[in-house]
């Protein structure tokens, strides 16, 4: 099985709402940045889809996190971010999140808050390096992916 296979089979398991929202909100952030390296971890609260420039989770610009009932998308650098529509959420030092839906995910603010995520990190996405999906993790025990 390809690592494309395995993150389709992986989505697959959510509510067809919450797959749908899910690769909508992939294709979005993928094109937003390209090059970049997709590392993938299906743990045992979420499924998590993070872009980098490499294999290094920590250099990672922003991912998308599947949950029962939502998909988020988290931002490195987030409390230093222009937000001027307060679309973050959040009170880590270094992360915040918006919990996307149908209307938001293609939303120009939340297209802005990538762009300004990726110009904010030391190690930039090469936008011409080879794009490359990697299965970084698969929990042994998760809770149910529908609620």
């Amino acid at each position: 099985m390809t690592p494309q296979d395995q993150l389709d089979t992986f989505i697959d398991r959510f509510t067809p709402e919450v797959a749908a929202l899910a690769r909508r909100a992939l294709a979005v952030v993928a094109a937003r940045l390209p090059g970049a390296t997709r590392l993938v971890y299906d743990n045992y609260n979420a499924l998590a889809i993070a872009f980098a420039p490499d294999e290094h989770a920590r250099a990672a610009v922003c991912s998308v996190a599947l949950y029962p009932r939502r998909v988020s998308l988290f931002l490195a650098n987030g409390p230093t971010l222009p937000d001027p529509r307060g679309l973050l959420e959040g009170s880590g030092a270094t992360m915040r999140h918006v919990k996307l839906d149908s209307a938001l995910v293609d939303d120009p603010a939340v297209a802005a808050l990538i762009d300004a995520a990726a110009a904010s990190v030391a190690r930039p996405i090469d936008p011409a390096g080879t794009t490359r999906l990697v299965i970084r993790a698969i929990a042994a025990k998760q809770r149910p992916r529908r609620l």
